[in-house]
């Protein structure tokens, strides 16, 4: 069994219809820390997520996936399953793991209020934080390299 200093880099992604926020591990996986928040409107995130994956090196895509708190899934998890396939046709030598992101946006913004960040005037922060709590949580759940790729 392998470690988890011996998860390859990845890249965290909160996605929103607005904004995606995005994080980072180190080059051993074993920190995340945040990134960037990609304006959707300005950008196009699939792009631009293939050009961070391909800057930083990272193997792996972890992609919040939004559950309604049943587990079942609604509109916003099919958004994110059809934003999953474009990733993947845009980057298909990519793990892409889909994480459960119940609660990483409310777990973000209380974190960032703890540490004195007002939250209304930095959505952008809030999005990159959220994007840390699905990869840090995806990271804490590995105890081996990631899965094969997910079918989206």
């Amino acid at each position: 069994m392998q470690t988890k200093s011996s998860i390859h880099p990845a890249l965290g992604i909160d996605h929103g219809d607005a904004r995606i926020g995005i994080a980072a591990t180190d080059d051993f996986g074993i920190l995340a820390y945040p990134v960037e928040t990609i304006d959707c409107a300005a950008h196009d995130p699939v792009a631009r997520i293939g050009e961070l994956a391909e800057r930083r090196g990272s193997r792996t895509l972890v992609l919040g996936l939004p559950l309604r708190m049943d587990g079942s899934e609604g509109t916003a998890a099919a958004k994110v399953r059809a934003f999953a396939a474009r990733l993947g046709q845009r980057l298909p030598n990519h793990p892409l793991v889909l994480v459960d992101e119940t609660l990483t946006t409310s777990s973000a913004t209380a974190k960032l209020l703890q540490a004195g960040r007002k939250t209304r005037s930095h959505r952008s922060v809030i999005d990159q934080a959220a994007a840390v709590e699905i990869l840090s949580h995806w990271m804490g759940e590995s105890e081996h390299s990631p899965p094969d790729r997910e079918d989206c």
